[in-house]
């Protein structure tokens, strides 16, 4: 390198924050990606390809591309990188724990939409389904305590889908996304079972609280909690940390919500009127 380029990069360096100089090793977007991929082939193996790769070349190749990408994040973070070795133990004892779901999760899309055709048309060109199986997978790397894998994920998914779902957030069985573009689940929304969310659904915070020098204050609960057989249709939003949506709820499209819904209320909001709420009749 000349000397002109040399100086042009310190001139770089010292124009730089230096709490962004990031050490010799930094979680990877693209051997995160990898990861991925390696656990497609693992859980769904014939759907989904990577380098050739057959399922148990996968598992080899992913319990050692998890191990060496962990060590960076904890590294990264702060954390004692010793921990990498028995996370992925941990994480690859949890794949069963996420087919088993990813199952349910076929299921609820194949059932919840006339035009599929059969379960593995889902797997094959659903975004939703894509999705929600990056966000299984993430999530249990969160749920374990992994720093920045989880999230460089579900940013792949929302990037390759238009679906952010925050892998901190907690989502049951059989869970179904239709068309999906816009969805945005935040990290501490919890979502029952048997829930169907149409495209453009926000689950998310309100206006954040502030400390004294006008900074939003980090973690606490901040999205709602979303009942049992739940449908919420295109482009509804609902916020806050204290709204809670009760079982068997139907939230109309384009409604804006910021409160808790008894079980079995339908809420709709037609052109022109005031938002209608229809509660159960035992009320």
């Amino acid at each position: 390198m000349n000397e002109e380029m040399k100086q042009l990069l310190e001139k770089i360096r010292i124009a730089r924050n230096n709490d962004l100089n990031a050490p010799r090793r930094i979680a990877d977007r693209t051997r995160t990606v990898s990861l991925i991929k390696m656990t497609q082939v693992v859980l769904l193996p014939g759907y989904y390809h990577y380098n050739n790769l057959t399922a148990e070349a996968a598992l080899e190749q992913l319990a050692e591309d998890m191990k060496s990408e962990m060590s960076a994040a904890l590294c990264f973070s702060g954390k004692n990188m010793m921990l990498a070795e028995e996370m992925t133990r941990e994480f690859l004892n949890r794949l069963p724990k996420i087919m088993r779901i990813l199952n349910t999760d076929i299921q609820a899309i194949y059932e919840g939409d006339p035009a599929a055709k059969s379960m593995a048309e889902v797997i094959l060109c659903y975004p939703g389904f894509y999705a929600i199986s990056i966000y299984r997978i993430a999530h249990e790397l969160y749920s374990i305590g992994v720093p920045y894998i989880p999230r460089i994920m579900t940013e792949y998914a929302h990037e390759k889908t238009g679906i952010d779902i925050n892998p901190g957030a907690t989502i049951g069985e059989y869970f179904c996304i239709d068309h999906g573009t816009g969805i945005v689940i935040g990290e501490t929304a919890t979502i029952g079972h048997h829930v169907k969310l149409y495209q453009g659904v926000t689950i998310g915070a309100k206006s954040f609280e502030k400390d004294e020098n006008g900074n939003p204050v980090k973690g606490g609960k901040r999205h709602p909690d979303i009942g049992n057989h739940v449908v919420v249709y295109a482009n509804a939003t609902i916020l806050g940390g204290n709204t809670v949506i009760g079982d068997h709820c139907t939230v109309g499209g384009n409604v804006w919500l910021l409160e808790s819904l008894p079980p079995y209320s339908t809420i709709v909001h037609p052109v022109g009127e005031d938002q209608i709420l229809t509660r159960p009749e035992s009320e």
